[in-house]
C-alpha cells in the first residue's frame, strides 16, 4: 500500500483533514498528516489567509519539505486547497522519490513555485465546477505541464461550490456525494500509484 504525505488546506489540519487520513488508513495506506500551522485551524478564509501570508509561503515550503524528510522513497504527496500547491512542490523538490500527486481543491502553475514537473509522475486533480477559488487557467496549465513531462493528469469535476467539500466539519461546504465520488477516485490512483512501483500493472 502506499504511504501518503497530506497537507492541510489554508484553514488548517481542520477535523475533515483527520478524517481524509483515517480513510486512506482503513484501506491499507499509511499516512503523514503534515501540520504547517502548529495545531491552529480557522473556520473562514480570510483569516486561514492571513494567517499562511504571516509565515509566507517560502517557509510554508520548508515546512512541507522538513515535514516529509523522513518519508522513504516512493511515496505520494496530497494537498486540500493551500496544500495541493504543497503537494506539488514537494513532488518538484524530490524528484525520484515521488510516484503520485493528489491536487484537491488546489492547483498552482509550476511557474508559480519555479519548478519542474519530474518526469513520469502521475497526478489527479479534483475541484468542484463553482468552488470560488477555482482558477481554471490555472487546472489547465498544471495538467498540461503534467502530461507534458509523460505523466498521466486526470482532471476530476464536480457539481456544486464547496471549496473544502470533502470536510465533514465545514458544514457550509460538505457535498457528501461528490466527496464518496472523490475518494473512490483517489483510491483507484493510488491502487495503480502502488502497482506501478511494485513493478505490476493494474488492469
Amino acid at each position: 500500500m502506499a504511504t501518503i504525505a497530506l497537507f492541510h488546506s489554508v484553514l488548517g489540519p481542520r477535523e475533515g483533514v483527520h478524517d481524509a487520513a483515517a480513510l486512506l488508513r482503513d484501506h491499507g495506506h499509511e499516512v503523514l498528516v503534515v501540520d504547517q500551522y502548529g495545531g491552529r485551524t480557522f473556520d473562514d478564509y480570510e483569516s486561514a489567509s492571513a494567517h499562511a501570508e504571516s509565515i509566507g509561503f517560502p517557509a510554508l515550503m520548508q515546512l512541507a519539505l522538513d515535514a516529509t524528510a523522513g518519508l522513504r522513497a516512493p511515496f505520494v504527496t496530497a494537498g486540500f486547497s493551500n496544500g495541493g500547491g504543497m503537494a506539488e512542490f514537494v513532488a518538484t523538490a524530490r524528484p525520484g522519490e515521488v510516484a503520485g500527486v493528489l491536487m484537491l481543491s488546489g492547483a498552482l502553475p509550476l511557474q508559480v513555485l519555479g519548478a519542474q514537473w519530474p518526469a513520469g509522475v502521475p497526478a489527479q486533480i479534483h475541484y468542484a465546477l463553482d468552488d470560488p477559488f477555482r482558477n481554471e487557467e490555472w487546472v489547465q496549465s498544471v495538467a498540461a505541464t503534467v502530461r507534458e513531462a509523460g505523466g498521466g493528469c486526470e482532471v476530476f469535476d464536480y457539481p456544486g461550490s464547496g471549496h473544502v467539500f470533502t470536510d465533514a466539519s465545514k458544514a457550509d461546504e460538505f457535498q457528501p456525494e461528490e466527496a464518496t465520488l472523490l475518494w473512490e477516485r483517489v483510491l483507484a490512483f493510488l491502487a495503480r500509484v502502488d502497482a506501478t512501483a511494485a513493478g505490476a500493472a493494474v488492469p
